[in-house]
């Protein structure tokens, strides 16, 4: 690539903040910043772990924090917690907040492809679909492709809202996710996300991103109870944030997609 090309990519990644919560991710976490696109700023939150996962993300230039509260939520809402306390002290706050989980089941370099429709403003919210990309076999256990298809499905019939995946990687407009209030603090972070976007009348785009097995062992799929706690806590997810929901929502996507769709597009 060529020196002018390397600098415009950096310039278009400068208004992009990237949150990573990570428990005891000591072996995949380089991996995952290694092939992140350099972006204005990530911040790993370190969410009780008890390996160097910490140590690791600061050696690799990442701004790292604590958040001892367990749960998924609750890490991201700590690193949006940390990402306003840096944006006051700068006065550069973000265009654009990416979620990506730090088990490298996720491919970061395809950052691009979840960013380029919000700085376009054509979407607020971009979501990588796993269940319309590629995924390496294993990579995604039954309970959780059909528990990701009930789930879409649910919202589908109940809030007119059509979503194929509840997928960790995903971009949203930093001044619109500010506008959802978002508290949930465990597994219901990302279909809470979801359903507010949909409430919001955000306009939201699924990209399908490839997915592969992930590096060391899942704390939520890799267990029976895990996978059932995370199923109850989505359908309660559903029922808690979709109550409050709209009947008829405003949905956009591209006819490639739609038309790719697995579920919700009969």
């Amino acid at each position: 690539m060529s020196t002018e090309s390397n600098r415009g990519t950096i310039e278009a990644f400068e208004g992009i903040a990237v949150i990573i919560p990570a428990l005891n991710e000591e072996h995949s976490l380089p991996l995952v910043l290694q092939d992140l696109p350099r972006v204005g700023r990530v911040i790993v939150v370190d969410n009780g772990s008890t390996d160097s996962t910490a140590s690791v993300a600061a050696a690799h230039g990442a701004t790292v924090v604590s958040e001892t509260n367990r749960g998924y939520g609750a890490a991201c809402l700590k690193g949006l917690e940390t990402l306003r306390a840096c944006c006051a002290r700068s006065g550069n706050p973000p265009q654009i907040i990416v979620f990506l989980d730090a088990d490298y089941s996720d491919y970061p370099e395809f950052l691009s492809a979840l960013v380029s429709p919000i700085q376009d403003g054509q979407y607020d919210f971009v979501l990588g679909s796993r269940l319309l990309g590629e995924r390496e076999r294993g990579a995604m256990p039954p309970q959780s492709v059909y528990g990701n298809r009930l789930a879409c499905f649910l919202m589908r019939i109940l809030f007119g809202v059509r979503y194929t995946d509840l997928g960790p990687f995903r971009a949203i407009d930093y001044r619109k996710l500010q506008q959802l209030e978002m508290e949930d603090k465990n597994f219901g972070w990302t279909i809470e996300m979801q359903i507010k976007s949909a409430k919001h009348d955000l306009r939201f785009l699924e990209v399908p991103v490839p997915y592969r097995k992930r590096i060391g062992h899942s704390k939520i799929s890799g267990t029976l109870t895990g996978t059932i706690k995370a199923g109850y806590k989505i359908l309660w997810s559903i029922a808690r944030y979709g109550l409050i929901a709209p009947r008829s929502i405003r949905s956009t996507r591209s006819a490639a997609f739609a038309q790719a769709t697995h579920i919700g597009n009969g």
